[in-house]
């Protein structure tokens, strides 16, 4: 495997995800400098992103929309086919410009205290996690969120 510490600049492709052991993951969509000399088909570059370092997790996480330019640094994993994304674990987060908020529509992202809920306009069910990205359960309706909170809160001692 061929690693290499370097800075890579592009634009966050989708919302970060929460990973496991508090990490995030996101991918950058990375273009050449010189652009202009390549084909209009030619494909974007995606490099996936991950971190463990809690003050980037929590901005990727709290402060980071898709379409925001970044600069992320820290060592970059070559892939193993052809293919495949390469892989960048970041240790440093520059925002170089960020997105035009977004008009939401269809889905909303919600925050109770240290849960966060996701109401998406095709469904009834709510999908709820707490704040750092630990799966709580989908409650059947938006009534039912507080009741799905409680029960989490007793079964992990009010925690979070």
């Amino acid at each position: 495997m061929d690693t290499t510490h370097c800075a890579v600049d592009g634009w966050v492709d989708a919302i970060p995800v929460p990973g496991p052991r508090d990490t995030v993951t996101f991918d950058l969509v990375v273009r050449p400098a010189d652009i202009d000399t390549l084909d209009d088909d030619a494909p974007d570059t995606i490099v996936t992103c991950t971190s463990g370092d809690p003050r980037i997790t929590h901005e990727l996480l709290n402060g980071i929309q898709s379409g925001d330019l970044l600069r992320a640094t820290g060592t970059l994993l070559q892939p193993q086919a052809p293919g495949e994304p390469a892989r960048l674990t970041v240790d440093a987060l520059e925002v170089l410009d960020t997105a035009l908020i977004p008009v939401l529509r269809d889905m909303v992202l919600d925050k109770y205290g240290g849960y966060c809920v996701i109401f998406d306009a095709d469904t009834d069910a709510v999908p709820v996690f707490t704040a750092n990205g630990t799966w709580v359960g989908l409650a059947d309706n938006p009534d039912a969120i507080a009741t799905l909170i409680d029960i989490h809160e007793r079964v992990n001692g009010g925690d979070a």
